[in-house]
This record gives C-alpha cells, structure tokens and sequence, in this order.
C-alpha cells in the first residue's frame, strides 16, 4: 500500500471522531480497536458511495478497477464494491483493491465474520438510489435491518459473543440508533430528497414535506417527531438487557451506544422536537450521564 493510498484510507478512517456514538473508545483492547475501526472504514466508505461523499477526484473508482469519471455513479461503484468485497472472502486470489478492505481482511479471518452483514450495508445503499419515501414504519423496519442491524452483529461478532437473544437485542438498539439519527437529520435528509418518516405517520399528524423545508417545525411537525422519538426509545428500552449480558469493557462499549442514544433522544426533547434547524445534539456530560445510568440499571 502506497503513502498516497494510506493518507487516503486514513481520511476516511479520520471521520469515525465526528460520529454521533464513540466508534473505538480508548477504553477496548488494542485488538477490537483494530477490527472495530476496520468495519467502520467499510460502513463509512459505503454510506459515503451510496450519499454521493467521496472525496473528490474519483480516487476511489481508480482503487475499485472503475474509471475516475466513475465515481459519481453510485451504483456501479457499489458493483464495484461489492466485487471487492468478495477478494476480502476469497483465499485463493490476491486480495481486495481498495486499502479499506485490504484493512478488513484479517479482521474477516481473526473473527470469522461472514459476508451477510456486509452484503446488508451495501445493499442498504443501493435501495438509498431508488427508494426516497418509505410508506409505512415496517418499511422503514426492513430498511434498518439492512442499514443498521448488520454493523451491531459485527460488533457481537468481533468480540466473540453472538447469540440468538444478543442479537435480537443488538438489533432493536441498532434500529433505535438509525431512526434517532433519521430524526436528527430530517431537514439534511430532504435536501438529498429523502424522507425517512413513514408516510403513514405523516398523513396522521397532517405533515406534509413542505412541512419538513420549512426553517423550524410547527406544531404537527413537532409531534410527529416526538412520536417517533417515542417508537425509538422504547426499542432502545427493549434492547437495553443486551448490556445486562456481558461483562467487561464489552459492557462499557454497548451502554455507550445505548446511553449515547438516550442522550441523544433527551437533546431532540430538550429542543422541543424541533429538528429542523439541524440536528440536536447531545452534550458530553449529559452523554455520560446516560451512560452511567444505563450501567447501574444493567449492571
């Protein structure tokens, strides 16, 4: 792997401290450090092709074996990315182009991941570039267990702790994660034209999307948000135990994801539901505060 190329999985990889939830804390062993770092290159690389963010100069179509002119056509780079994909679960070739998979690789190996949950993500990415409304909340259901789901199953998978409850668990967090982040970014999303409130909902509190460009949210707009919120915390109550179940810094690492989401689900509230102005963020102490709650509850 080139200088050059390095720097360039490395700005990928540099995004993870501007996440919503911390993605490898200080506190997990060097070893997770290294896998969960690996899988955060590969989701956040898919979603930045799926949303149009690649860095600019079409370097990434280049690593796929696609032309630079390319890279503004998502699906054929997630083709391309997909085909990578299968080098990282090939043990006969020479391995993946990209330095982003090229990283997975042994993480792959060590851990025994199987290509499902990345498959998942890539083709939550595809459904992104023709599906833009979902109609109803089981719609959007289906679209988390593609676009969240797999990453909390890697994570159980990375730390050698799958189970059929853990990961009925991980998945009602994941989900939670994603809707909340959904509500976080309604204003971002429609500017990309996509809508993840389900129509259904929106009929029933009378919004409409004209309703979601305005600079700040009237009082429909409010509860259909504090609505939703609601559906999202109680996923987050029923996938809480997850943290009950293990033990050690895995325990510290899931009440983060959970207490992050809870803390974020307080700065929505604390905005009075209004997330069109951008995206309520929680702060650090009140973060803490939800982590540390959820380990006395589950501890």
């Amino acid at each position: 792997m080139t200088a050059g190329t390095d720097a360039h999985a490395r700005a990928v990889l540099d995004k993870a401290a501007h996440e919503n939830f911390p993605v490898a804390p200080f506190f997990v062993p060097r070893s997770w450090r290294a896998d969960l770092m690996a899988i955060y290159g590969y989701a956040r690389l898919v979603d930045d092709i799926g949303d149009g963010d690649l860095a600019p100069g079409g370097r990434d179509a280049e690593l796929l074996g696609l032309d630079r002119e390319q890279a503004d056509d998502r699906l054929a780079m997630l083709d391309a990315f997909e085909a990578d994909l299968g080098r990282v679960f090939d043990r006969t070739g020479t391995g993946p182009r990209h330095p982003l998979l090229l990283r997975l690789r042994p993480t792959v190996r060590r851990c025994g991941l199987t290509p499902e949950p990345f498959l998942g993500l890539i083709e939550a990415n595809r459904q992104d570039q023709r599906v833009r409304r979902y109609a109803t909340y089981e719609e959007l259901l289906a679209y988390c267990e593609l676009s969240a789901n797999p990453v909390g199953r890697l994570v159980l998978g990375i730390t050698g702790t799958l189970s059929p409850e853990r990961i009925r668990r991980s998945d009602a967090i994941c989900t939670a994660l994603q809707i909340i982040e959904h509500l976080q970014d309604v204003a971002e999303d429609l500017a990309r034209d996509r809508i993840y409130l389900p129509a259904e909902d929106m009929k029933r509190f009378r919004v409409s999307g004209s309703d979601l460009a305005l600079a700040t949210s009237g009082a429909s707009v409010r509860a259909l948000v504090a609505y939703e919120a609601e559906r999202a915390g109680d996923l987050l109550n029923e996938g809480t135990p997850l943290v009950g179940s293990v033990h050690g810094r895995l325990k510290l690492l899931l009440a983060g994801f959970v207490g992050g989401g809870k803390a974020a689900l307080k700065a929505v509230a604390a905005a009075g539901h209004d997330v069109l102005p951008g995206p309520p963020k929680p702060t650090k102490l009140s973060l803490l505060r939800e982590v540390g709650a959820t380990l006395r509850r589950e501890g």
